[in-house]
């Protein structure tokens, strides 16, 4: 109304307002007049006049009023979006359904736009974490490739090096000592026989020694045989294999392994060295025998037999590296008789080693715990032995096809077993529980995986090597017989292979002669040169280990020492 009345307003323009009477005679000229009047004042008749002219637009029609005048001025009508977006309200009163095209339009443009947007974005977080996703798998695929490679590499090596030595004790002491002895208490005593490596191994056993191994299960928790069932029948065995096999009565030539005297039980870190080593133990032995009387359990409301024993993976593991590597001639079961109530030992059947392959099915202290405390199972510990003398194993039978080598069926059966059971014998993954933060969890943990068929690709493709003991690497394949420890003919099984045939058909090579000096083993001079190019071992003696190579240094500058001490002191002939 103010612009209506101001200078700014075109009163000719004004004109072709539609109902400008009604708008300034009828409105504004009345309320004028009560102003003048002082019957209203000014706010009021502002107000009025604006109610007035609302009431007129509307009964004229704002959007035919607006077309009127647009018409008068000589401009186009609105278009009909314009009057949508300028006058929405005026036009749903007409017709609803003509805006609301234009609505839909709209919000399918915007719809259409923030798809585009979203969908984009979504696209490159997917591309983004897809190429993330593949960076992390190669990255996976790298780790797991370098892990089976390892492993399969510490397999080979691992029967080939000790990473603890063996410890024996002579059968004369064994018999004296009336128990199973711990292991400090013999070293301590200096009864304990130590091979520092496989070569003084090979010596040892190529000597005419021999190496029984005792295999047992504990029967209390704390102490291996505290009733000394156990030990009696091994006492008994010893003698029943010095019968069948016509050993020399005085047993000077017999050596014993069992695990409380040979392995280290005060030192956790040093046991588990040896625990590592066990294969190659079990299966450096001459006689492998398996301790299993009927024995009460001091803490256990049970009975302890052959079939407790043959439930034990540990048991089950030694058997299997014996055999896998020496075959079952060798082998021997001490148990009570059922029907006497007597202790008797007998040989194994042929097939005996079928039960014992089937390894990680055993039953473990560890598992029946929930490893609790512990960082993984006792069955992971065992695949890197059991791996490498699967290896050798099948090497022998790869190279004796391969080459019409001698008969080879005994190597043939195991292999044929282990193929018809090989998810079984080698199983990919195994469930593992474990505790952590007081929360208990199963989970699938790798075990063999595809190691099986690696070692199997790598012997076929001759990439099989092993590290040597003096360093360097040397390929397995190799023209040498596969022997049996203990036997000078060739046979179907396997040895360490530290020396050739050739050198083998020539006898037992004649141990070094050593003095015992100040708890010191040195080796006599005039031997000492030729005997460490074939053999890096220790000798013990006092208690205290020299490598060869160390006491040949030493005799250099105590030569006329020695060849006094020759004169006065007994010279021996002690295990290398």
């Amino acid at each position: 109304m103010r612009w209506a009345l101001s200078t700014e307003s075109n009163g000719a323009l004004n004109l072709r307002i539609p109902a400008l009477a009604q708008y300034t005679r009828d409105t504004v000229g009345e309320l004028m007049g009560k102003y003048i009047s002082n019957d209203v004042t000014l706010e009021q008749m502002s107000s009025q006049v604006t109610s007035g002219w609302e009431r007129i637009t509307n009964e004229q029609g704002k959007l035919n009023q607006l077309n009127i005048y647009r018409a008068a001025l000589g401009l186009d009508s609105l278009l009909t979006v314009d009057k949508c977006r300028l006058h929405r309200e005026e036009m749903d009163m007409i017709d609803p359904s003509v805006c609301k095209q234009y609505d839909d339009h709209n919000t399918t443009l915007i719809i259409i736009v923030l798809s585009s947007i979203v969908g984009a974005g979504v696209v490159i977080l997917v591309v983004y974490f897809l190429y993330k996703r593949y960076k992390a798998f190669q990255k996976i695929k790298i780790a797991h490739e370098r892990q089976m490679e390892s492993t399969l590499n510490e397999a080979t090596r691992a029967l080939r090096m000790l990473d603890y030595p063996l410890h024996l004790i002579s059968a004369q002491d064994f018999i004296k000592g009336g128990k199973l002895l711990q292991h400090e208490r013999l070293r301590n005593s200096h009864r304990l026989t130590v091979l520092d490596n496989l070569a003084d191994v090979d010596s040892f056993i190529q000597a005419g020694k021999q190496v029984v191994f005792f295999s047992h299960q504990w029967t209390a928790f704390d102490a291996p045989d505290p009733n000394n069932h156990q030990y009696e029948a091994m006492i008994g065995a010893l003698h029943e294999l010095s019968k069948r096999n016509g050993w020399d009565p005085s047993w000077n030539d017999v050596f014993v392994w069992v695990d409380y005297s040979s392995i280290p039980q005060a030192n956790p870190s040093v046991q588990n060295l040896a625990i590592r080593s066990l294969a190659v133990y079990s299966s450096s032995a001459t006689s492998f025998v398996v301790v299993a009387p009927d024995t009460p359990h001091a803490d256990l409301d049970s009975v302890c037999d052959l079939d407790t024993y043959q439930r034990r993976m540990w048991c089950r593991a030694e058997q299997v590296c014996h055999s896998m590597r020496n075959g079952t001639d060798g082998m021997y079961l001490a148990v009570t008789n059922k029907e006497t109530g007597l202790v008797e030992v007998t040989p194994v059947k042929p097939d005996f080693f079928r039960e014992s392959l089937h390894v990680f099915d055993g039953e473990l202290s560890c598992c029946r715990l929930e490893h609790k405390g512990m960082e993984a199972c006792d069955r992971q510990s065992l695949v890197v032995p059991i791996l490498g003398l699967y290896g050798e194993l099948f090497r022998a039978a790869h190279d004796g096809i391969k080459g019409n080598n001698a008969d080879i069926s005994t190597v043939k059966t195991f292999l044929s077993e282990i193929e018809k059971h090989q998810e079984e014998v080698f199983p990919r993954t195994f469930q593992r529980v474990m505790w952590r933060k007081d929360k208990r969890i199963m989970e699938e943990v790798l075990l063999f995986g595809d190691l099986i068929e690696r070692m199997r690709t790598r012997i076929k493709q001759g990439k099989m090597y092993v590290v040597q003991e003096r360093g360097g690497t040397e390929s397995t394949k190799s023209t040498t017989s596969f022997l049996r420890h203990g036997t000078p003919n060739p046979s179907t099984f396997i040895r360490h292979g530290a020396r050739q045939a050739s050198e083998l058909s020539e006898g037992p090579p004649e141990l070094p002669t050593t003095v015992r000096h100040r708890g010191i083993a040195v080796q006599d001079s005039e031997k000492s040169n030729n005997e460490t190019k074939q053999s890096n071992g220790n000798s013990l003696v006092g208690g205290e280990t020299v490598s060869i190579g160390e006491a040949n240094n030493m005799s250099r500058n105590r030569i006329s020492e020695t060849e006094e001490v020759h004169k006065s002191i007994e010279t021996s002939v002690p295990s290398p």
